[in-house]
């Protein structure tokens, strides 16, 4: 990556800015938007965390650098036009300074429209990584580490062969949904997204 030769190519405003939007990696869900310069743009992309720059206060700022809610650089791109650049990211914590996990919280007119099931489960998951509650059984499996993870994925990946044996659908459908909150977790302790799965998937879809 050459940072040099992208920041030739991103067209910022008379103020050297340019916007920027923030997406969740995992759910495509849409954070926020902020402003870049060119000094952000390269700490930015030298950190791997997110860093704006804020017109009010005239300065760079890293994003949840006090709050602890950083934003961990997983693609960067700019648009056709060159105009306004898009980040994906692990979004740890809320995005809102309201507390809030987008700032686009605030609906005018609103579609009907359920989240997918899984990156809403990996979500879930990952936050209570990031923010443990007392009791959490999916905290107990981080907490015990990878090897009792490991051990859970193994039951309960026989568990499905068994219920599959038993050919009793409804069994199967249990087990697996079990087999697969296991294998998020697992997928989440060993920093392993969900997009990272679908591009695997789809390379091998030719």
């Amino acid at each position: 990556m050459n940072i040099e030769e992208t920041l030739k190519k991103i067209k910022f405003d008379e103020k050297g800015l340019v916007p920027a939007i923030a997406q969740d990696v995992a759910t495509k869900e849409v954070l926020m938007m902020a402003y870049m310069n060119e000094e952000s743009i390269k700490k930015t992309l030298e950190s791997g965390y997110a860093t704006y720059y804020s017109r009010s206060r005239q300065q760079l700022w890293k994003k949840g650098e006090t709050s602890g809610h950083l934003q961990e650089i997983k693609g960067f791109y700019y648009d056709c036009d060159g105009d306004t650049i898009l980040i994906k990211v692990k979004q740890i914590g809320p995005a809102c300074h309201t507390g809030e996990y987008s700032c686009f919280h605030n609906p005018v007119v609103e579609y009907a429209f359920e989240e997918d099931m899984l990156n809403k489960l990996f979500r879930i998951i990952d936050n209570r990584k990031e923010n443990p509650v007392e009791g959490s059984y999916t905290n107990y499996l981080f907490d015990k580490g990878v090897d009792k993870i490991l051990k859970k994925v193994g039951e309960e990946s026989a568990e499905v062969i068994i219920a599959a044996k038993n050919d009793d659908k409804n069994e199967l459908i249990y087990e697996i949904s079990d087999l697969v909150y296991h294998t998020l977790v697992l997928m989440i302790n060993q920093g392993v997204s969900i997009e990272e799965i679908k591009r695997e998937l789809k390379s091998r879809h030719k």
